[in-house]
């Protein structure tokens, strides 16, 4: 199996990229694949959500990008045998600032780091911020594949169409293998016409694309989160853990397509 880059986009804000970040990541470390999770999002919710507090750690994913720190010094280890991550900070913010000073091509810094990395992984699940802006650009210069979790709400399909947008401009430009792996429809709730309306839209634009397994609304998840742990951790019989799993299971049957 060749090493698979995922990157988890969408400039929408909460439609669950960081969730589905770490819970995918640790299905997948579940079903004994090795997993770095990579933040690159400021905020930092992916470390926060795997029990790590950035603001105590030595190095975050900042230093490997800009000042020349070992990548391998800044992976840490989590509660997960098969899962590392790449934590992040608010310092990343200043990313654009910090790119005036930079001889190195700006979009290709997360690639050149990820290329470093001394520990063999099966996966590198990438946690974009809420935006198409250098952050999430670096992402998808680096991958070989996009995840894009879509809400079931109002004004979902006027974000796919541009992350679609960004997408192309990225394969054209910088990175002519970068695919797509799916899309996932998050917070589903089978009672409301809304959300069964936009998951027929979905699934009708983007038929072979759309991921089968539907992420319920299920508090479980959100709890999970709060205390730093996956939900297949923190809760594994929970709707919410079940169908990360079965969302692993999607995910890991494209593997032989490289």
């Amino acid at each position: 199996m060749s090493k698979r880059i995922i990157a988890v986009a969408n400039q929408k804000g909460g439609v669950g990229k960081t969730t589905t970040s770490i819970n995918l990541s640790s299905s997948l470390a579940h079903f004994n694949r090795r997993v770095l999770l990579i933040d690159m999002d400021p905020q930092g919710n992916a470390s926060r959500g795997l029990g790590l507090d950035s603001s105590i750690l030595k190095y975050t994913i900042f230093d490997g990008l800009f000042k020349g720190v070992d990548v391998n010094k800044i992976i840490r280890k989590t509660i997960m045998k098969n899962l590392d991550i790449l934590p992040s900070s608010l310092i990343l913010a200043r990313m654009d600032v910090e790119m005036m000073s930079r001889q190195e091509h700006p979009y290709f810094m997360l690639k050149n780091l990820l290329k470093d990395i001394k520990k063999s992984y099966d996966y590198f699940i990438i946690d974009c911020p809420p935006s198409l802006g250098m952050l999430s650009i670096n992402a998808l210069v680096a991958a070989n594949k996009v995840l894009i979790p879509v809400q079931c709400e109002y004004f979902a399909l006027d974000a796919v169409a541009q992350v679609l947008s960004t997408i192309k401009q990225i394969q054209g430009e910088y990175n002519k293998e970068l695919g797509i792996e799916g899309f996932l429809l998050t917070m589903f709730d089978s009672r409301t016409r809304l959300a069964i309306e936009i998951s027929q839209e979905i699934r009708g634009l983007f038929k072979e694309s759309t991921f089968l397994t539907q992420i319920p609304r299920n508090i479980s998840v959100a709890e999970a989160s709060a205390k730093g742990q996956p939900v297949n951790i923190f809760r594994p019989t929970s709707s919410g853990s079940t169908a990360y799993f079965s969302l692993a299971k999607e995910i890991m049957e494209h593997e032989q397509e490289g």
